[in-house]
């Protein structure tokens, strides 16, 4: 996750109270499992070896062992390779398919930036989508939605703000599908809370939003504003953390630090689900972003209220 000081400045705003995403009288969908959103980053992060675009060989291993965790959960991958520098990189799409043409996307990328463990910065966010793909698949029968679940390559710098970016390259190839993509959800860095932190701010917004960092960001476009407002809707009807909202007009610069961004520039609905990444977590980018340093039953919350927002669609 690439964030710059300018990035926030057009402001969160707290998310609105909607109506109950279930009737009273539908069972609740399936919940989010801590443990499992700590094997799953335990399995990303590996035994050490820095997944970055330097070590491709890492980055292959953290793919083949996504693609076969999703087929465990009966959802099939399949690769979308590409080179740069002649070197060969490759996102996993996995497709969960229901009768509807209509589809959501969710998705994470797996890289580091340089030799960081990437806990946060990525492993948290690419959890978030296996364990929302895990519960998805079991309540297949109650999307109203097909929905691809997409692990994106190279989002680190030197990549970033390219069309390198495995978000640019798979944006790129659904543009013409635009007419069936109902929302996008992205999640980056969704693990570090802490409600003792002073939450940092660009300039200017400290005396408006949160002061703790305990709550949950969505930040969209003008185009995606009602997806961050169903995002926060769930979480509040859920009684889960407190959820903020971001919303930039799709013309505003400086908002591309992260792979929602790419969505934007092809005019589809995305929006990114985050803890605020450098605004928060002191291990940013750091030697010291590691698993410890997270909250595995938070993150749950994150997904559950992500689960319902998708079945809501």
């Amino acid at each position: 996750m690439h964030i710059t000081k300018k990035s926030l400045q057009l402001g969160l705003f707290s998310c609105m109270v909607l109506t109950a995403a279930f009737p009273a009288q539908a069972s609740a969908p399936k919940t989010a499992e801590p443990k499992n959103l700590t094997v799953y980053m335990e399995q990303v992060m590996g035994s050490g070896y820095y997944r970055n675009f330097k070590n491709v060989r890492e980055l292959n291993r953290v793919s083949a062992w996504i693609r076969e965790q999703m087929r465990l959960f009966g959802i099939p991958c399949q690769y979308q390779s590409y080179k740069v520098n002649d070197e060969a990189y490759r996102n996993v799409v996995c497709s969960l398919k229901t009768a509807h043409a209509e589809k959501v996307i969710v998705g994470a990328h797996y890289d580091v930036f340089e030799q960081s463990p990437g806990a946060d910065d990525n492993a948290s966010g690419v959890a978030g989508v296996i364990e929302t793909a895990r519960i998805l698949a079991e309540e297949k029968a109650r999307l109203k939605k097909s929905v691809d679940f997409i692990f994106y390559t190279l989002e680190e710098p030197p990549f970033s703000r390219t069309e390198d970016m495995g978000s640019y390259v798979h944006a790129k190839s659904i543009e013409k599908q635009r007419g069936n993509i109902q929302g996008i959800y992205i999640l980056e860095m969704i693990g570090y809370f802490d409600p003792n932190l002073v939450q940092q701010y660009p300039a200017g917004l400290k005396w408006i939003y949160p002061s703790h960092g305990n709550f949950i960001a969505a930040v969209g476009n003008l185009q995606s504003r009602e997806l961050t407002a169903d995002y926060c809707s769930a979480m509040k009807n859920l009684n889960q953390l407190q959820c903020e909202r971001l919303i930039s007009p799709a013309f505003a610069q400086n908002m591309d630090f992260s792979d929602h961004f790419n969505y934007w520039e092809f005019g589809l609905p995305a929006i990114m689900i985050t803890d605020t990444g450098s605004y928060r977590n002191k291990n940013y980018h750091s030697d010291q972003d590691a698993l410890a340093e997270l909250d595995a039953g938070k993150m749950a919350q994150v997904v559950n209220g992500l689960v319902h927002a998708v079945l809501k669609e």
